[in-house]
């Protein structure tokens, strides 16, 4: 009989990630998350917001405060994909709500019980501030624009219980309206754990509040996702430190090179132990637990969906560019111009990056006060992804001829945009991996890791997990790693040494 109370106990304690209870030891706050299976329709919507985000000044999320000045950086992501949330309460006594705990932006939202006008809201828990004893109303408005919605709403303040800690007076939005495409999002809401230099209305994150009120043992957090379908657990969060057993060895440890985002750079990117020659100069990467997919620049997303068997469509422009400025451009290459700069020493481009369609746009608009539409921009990007292309294989000792072709297959394949970017579910086991140079060590995707299943009526259907994402300098080129990578490392978050660690996940 005490075998099977010994056998009932270890079992409960082993389940409670799986029941999404909060615990506590060694000083650690865990946090369980759940999971949610991919949906097509979300996937299609993530690959049009990667071509049409626009830029905006103060995160990932194209935040915008009421009375905000002309935007700068991009909206760079589509919630609709992240797969990871967990729960909290809100008020006192706690109101229970799922969200995603975002490392790519920094505020506290979820629907308030006074969003009447908004269909979005009524699929999901809703704030109900007069059942809380401890809610102090702000009322100051806020409004944050994603690429597929947006959400509107007021400030208030309120205990906050994540885990097991209870954060005090803590700012949040509650949303009075929300764009209609949160209707298919499985999460009420959003707990940014970005820096506070991005939030909207100045909030004070919720991991700040953590650190002030003396909650934590130590300022890091720690993801580790847990990948196998099987399995009901989704995985972890641990506030406060790490458990060794959700990572194999030690952790490579990097820098924030931009406080607001976890940005850090990397040195390098790998297509089957290949150099693609793109980040020479060095790159950057935005680490974002907000979303699934790895979005990186056209022009190397187009090289890795080639290598895996992605179908696109052919370019007319790209072909042009070739057809007409190949020669010239190879020239100029071999003569050791640098790809970014080659496309404005030809023509095509104004510093490497503007249209020279903005140059006669602006100098007929001085004439005549009209504006001039011209097609250069498009050779302009087409330009670019040429010159990287013929950088990277010449970095590979390819011949001219093989390099041409080569590029040339390159614009006959240029990814739909509107489409999933789809790949022969049999051939995951022949595609190459994909590496990331970061801290001098290679951290490698493979095919097994990137691509991803998708359940669609009685079959399935493989995804590739690399998005295009084009953001122009000063603040690009930019990466964004999600949950495909964190999946397959388990990364620490360390507040207080302003730095990233990556290991290997069990």
């Amino acid at each position: 009989m005490a075998n099977k109370f010994l056998l009932v106990a270890l079992c409960l304690l082993t389940s409670m990630c799986s029941l999404a209870i909060p615990s506590s030891s060694n000083g650690l706050v865990r946090i369980c998350l759940k999971k949610q299976r991919f949906d097509l329709n979300s996937i299609k919507a993530a690959r049009i917001i990667g071509k049409e985000r626009k830029f905006a000044k103060k995160s990932l999320y194209n935040i915008l405060n009421v009375g905000a000045s002309a935007t700068d950086i991009a909206s760079l992501k589509n919630l609709l994909d992240a797969r990871y949330y967990g729960e909290i309460g809100i008020g006192s006594p706690p109101q229970k709500f799922s969200v995603i705990f975002d490392t790519g932006s920094s505020n506290l939202w979820v629907p308030s019980s006074h969003c009447y006008f908004s269909m979005a809201c009524y699929g999901h828990s809703r704030y109900n501030t007069s059942q809380s004893s401890t809610f102090a109303d702000i009322g100051k408005p806020s409004n944050i624009n994603y690429g597929f919605g947006s959400i509107s709403g007021f400030l208030s303040k309120d205990n906050v219980q994540v885990g097991d800690l209870v954060v005090k007076d803590q700012v949040l939005i509650g949303a009075t309206r929300q764009g209609i495409a949160f209707s298919l999002s499985k999460f009420d809401g959003i707990l940014g754990l970005g820096f506070h230099e991005i939030s909207a209305e100045n909030a004070v994150p919720v991991w700040d509040n953590m650190a002030q009120q003396g909650l934590i043992s130590q300022n890091i957090f720690s993801f580790w996702f847990n990948r196998d379908p099987e399995k009901s657990e989704g995985g972890e969060i641990i506030i406060g430190g790490v458990d060794p057993k959700h990572f194999k060895g030690e952790h490579t440890y990097v820098p924030v090179t931009q406080k607001g985002y976890w940005q850090i750079g990397f040195g390098d990117f790998l297509i089957a132990n290949h150099s693609t020659g793109f980040c020479e100069g060095g790159c950057n990467a935005i680490m974002d637990s907000g979303t699934s997919f790895i979005a990186g620049p056209t022009a190397i997303i187009t090289e890795i969906n080639r290598a895996i068997g992605v179908k696109g469509l052919k370019n007319v422009d790209c072909k042009r560019v070739v057809s007409q400025y190949g020669d010239l451009m190879w020239n100029l290459l071999i003569s050791g111009v640098q790809p970014g700069k080659l496309c404005s020493n030809i023509g095509l481009c104004l510093n490497g990056t503007q249209p020279m369609s903005k140059i006669i746009e602006t100098k007929v608009e001085a004439k005549s006060g009209k504006k001039l539409a011209v097609g250069d921009d498009l050779l302009c990007t087409a330009c670019e992804m040429t010159a990287i292309w013929i950088h990277s294989q010449l970095k590979q000792n390819k011949t001219k001829t093989k390099i041409f072709e080569y590029v040339n297959k390159l614009c006959d394949e240029l990814q739909n945009p509107k489409a999933e970017s789809a790949v022969n579910c049999d051939n995951i086991v022949n595609m190459p991996n994909i590496s990331f140079i970061i801290g001098n060590r290679s951290f490698h995707l493979t095919p097994e890791q990137y691509v991803l299943k998708v359940e669609q009526g009685f079959s399935t259907i493989c995804i590739s997990g690399f998005i295009p994402l084009d953001v122009p300098p000063p603040k690009g080129p930019l990466w964004i790693l999600g949950e495909i990578f964190m999946e397959a490392y388990h990364t620490v978050f360390d507040f207080g040494k302003l730095q990233i660690g990556f290991a290997e996940a069990a």
